[in-house]
């Protein structure tokens, strides 16, 4: 084994020694072939007149064209390209010198072909070792030695898992070894990936003869009834698994075994990948000035991030709360982009102070995601939720209109239909201001209609497994508690493509998937956790909180579907006129809620939000039986 350290110190000579050892053999072993190993020896002068003039122009073309530039430990396909480019090159000076010379009399000309072949052959099989030796063997001494390594077998020998096998072979310094793939595609049985072998199905995996200590699910794209079904043949085998992130988490598509996580709900949702025009919204945010309001919660954080992507000149982040503009800042700041990014602690409710903050700043585009969300609290404060819902989108409606913002989207929610809380009414108060405002402003005002993100601070999934480990129990409000969910990332991405889409006065509705039950969900968890419901972790119900519904609905019985060119995001189109109202009318009747939420009274701020929104009905629980007018999306046309 060589000196590594001689060898980067002096890489080229090394190199080229290598090289003129590789061609001298190709030389002899043309000879030698072309003669059956004997050689006549008028020939023998060959070698010591014609084989240094060979080794020269190699050299010389070698280097003209950068071969000792490549830095070989990385050898692909590309570099395979390039060899055969400057060994080619090199033969066709080499035969040009020859025939100028001696017009080949007296040289065989099938040694000289041969001569080529073999030079290729052997130069090329040099850079392979290169790359072997560096991917294979070096760094084995260090800290994971061979058989230290963690024997590991990936779930799906398909893209995702041919990149990760193809990372894990290549990296010496991997902490891990590859053992084999499982895959349910009849074609892939006994086939081999990368060398490495389909060992089986999923449902084999418990039998699987081969000893291993890990499972990495490479299925991003795995639906969530696939999911449940690899989990279990997992959990059969009594060893750790893992997942890599859905497609929905990468935001540029590249997925690595350093990404492995634990398997979450998300993954057993399994819902679809969003499928983004990418050029649309490229359109819009490409070197665009973009503010995000409440930039450091879930949504508003993510917003961030998924913006990065499509290169906006910069990002005036606005948020109330220290502790989440700081983390929200620590993340970007590790992240290598163009954007300037700003970090502002301010309240949408401060109307001065955001007035500086559009002034200084002068934002193209606002995504306002800043509100009050968590229902039982904002039933004790409905003031609150009045306060920076309404009064708060209040403030930005008129500043993004006063400086000419061009595109301004409203993060609402499920929770604005029939609304039975105050944070519900408060949302769809402001539904109303950005479509009533929209009419006559030359900011294009939208709002993006959707139901539970799992993940959410606060969220019914985040509270579940935390009790679990715990030790439960598990506490439930009430047995048919049902809720639509989606990923934060999937929803701001399609936050995002509304943008693109809307042309001013819509309300969009994301496609939710199915409602799914809060107690079904509890039940995913604990077995996820390792555990048994109602055996090793009890389920208790509570009871319904204030303001609480068994169900959220999507859409009023007024309001009708409209398809958009993205399958996932509709329109929602009213044609009751039920709250027709010209602008003025309405801002009074903001500014005098505004004003009765200062006497800190719920009862007069329920009263005011009835007479401004005849749907909403403060204290009532719904049935859990779904209403006709809701059942799944009945869409009336195309936008």
């Amino acid at each position: 084994m060589y000196n590594t350290e001689l060898y980067s110190k002096y890489r080229k000579q090394v190199l080229m020694l290598m090289d003129a050892s590789m061609i001298a053999i190709s030389f002899l072993a043309a000879f030698f072939i072309r003669f059956d190993f004997s050689v006549p020896t008028e020939y023998y002068s060959y070698f010591t007149s014609w084989l240094p003039a060979m080794i020269l122009v190699h050299w010389l073309i070698f280097n003209a064209l950068g071969f000792y530039n490549v830095i070989w430990r990385f050898t692909s396909l590309w570099e395979m390209f390039k060899i055969v480019r400057v060994v080619s090159s090199a033969y066709v000076l080499i035969a040009i010198g020859v025939w100028s010379f001696s017009g080949f009399i007296g040289f065989p000309r099938s040694v000289f072909l041969l001569n080529y072949f073999f030079t290729l052959g052997f130069i090329t099989a040099s850079r392979i070792f290169v790359r072997v030796y560096y991917s294979h063997y070096k760094g084995n001494l260090g800290q994971h030695t061979y058989e230290s390594k963690k024997r590991i077998i990936l779930v799906g020998a398909g893209h995702t898992g041919g990149k990760i096998a193809k990372e894990i072979l290549d990296t010496s310094v991997s902490p891990f070894k590859l053992i084999g793939f499982v895959d349910d595609a009849p074609e892939k049985r006994f086939a081999t990936l990368h060398g490495t072998k389909v060992l089986g199905t999923i449902d084999e995996l418990k039998n699987i003869a081969s000893s291993f200590d890990e499972i990495l699910i490479t299925l991003p794209s795995a639906s969530g009834k696939e999911m449940r079904h690899i989990i279990k043949a997992c959990k059969q085998t009594r060893k750790l698994f893992k997942t890599v992130p859905s497609l929905a988490e990468l935001i540029d598509d590249k997925v690595s075994i350093s990404m492995a996580r634990d398997v979450s709900y998300m993954d057993l949702l399994g819902r679809e990948e969003v499928k983004l025009d990418r050029h649309s919204i490229g359109n819009l945010f490409d070197g665009k000035r973009i503010m995000i309001t409440g930039a450091g919660g879930s949504i508003g954080s993510e917003l961030v991030r998924q913006c990065l992507s499509f290169k906006p000149s910069e990002l005036i982040c606005v948020d109330n709360c220290e502790e989440h503009l700081f983390s929200i800042e620590a993340e970007t700041d590790k992240i290598k982009t163009k954007t300037i990014i700003r970090s502002i602690l301010g309240d949408v409710t401060e109307k001065n102070h955001l007035d500086k903050i559009f002034n200084d700043n002068r934002p193209q585009i606002v995504l306002h995601a800043a509100a009050f969300k968590h229902v039982p609290i904002q039933e004790e404060h409905p003031w609150a939720a009045v306060k920076t819902n309404i009064g708060g989108t209040l403030n930005m409606i008129k500043l993004s209109d006063k400086y000419k913002v061009e595109t301004f989207v409203l993060v609402s929610t499920d929770k604005a239909v029939n609304p039975v809380n105050v944070m519900g009414a408060s949302k769809r108060m402001a539904e109303r201001l950005i479509q009533t405002y929209d009419l006559t402003s030359k900011t294009q005002f939208m709002a993006v209609r959707f139901g539970n993100v799992i993940g959410s601070s606060g969220s019914a999934i985040p509270t579940f497994q935390q009790q679990i480990k715990d030790g439960g129990p598990v506490t439930i409000t009430h047995p048919e508690m049902i809720r639509y969910f989606m990923s934060i990332p999937e929803a701001s991405q399609l936050i995002l493509q509304t943008a693109a889409i809307g042309r001013g006065g819509e309300i969009f509705l994301l496609e939710m998937g199915e409602p799914i039950k809060i107690v079904q969900i509890a039940r995913d968890l604990i077995r996820l956790s390792g555990f048994e419901p109602e055996i090793d972790i009890p389920i208790v119900y509570t009871g319904l909180r204030p303001g609480e519904k068994l169900f959220e609905e999507l859409q009023t019985k007024e309001e009708d579907l409209i398809a958009t060119n993205h399958k996932k995001i509709m329109i929602l189109k009213d044609d009751s006129h039920l709250y027709e109202v010209d602008w003025l009318a309405l801002e009074s009747s903001v500014h005098e809620l505004l004003r009765i939420a200062e006497n800190l009274e719920l009862n007069e701020i329920q009263s005011f939000l009835k007479k401004l929104l005849p749907d909403y009905s403060p204290g009532k629980f719904m049935n859990v039986r779904l209403p006709s007018h809701i059942e799944p999306y009945s869409i009336k046309g195309q936008a």
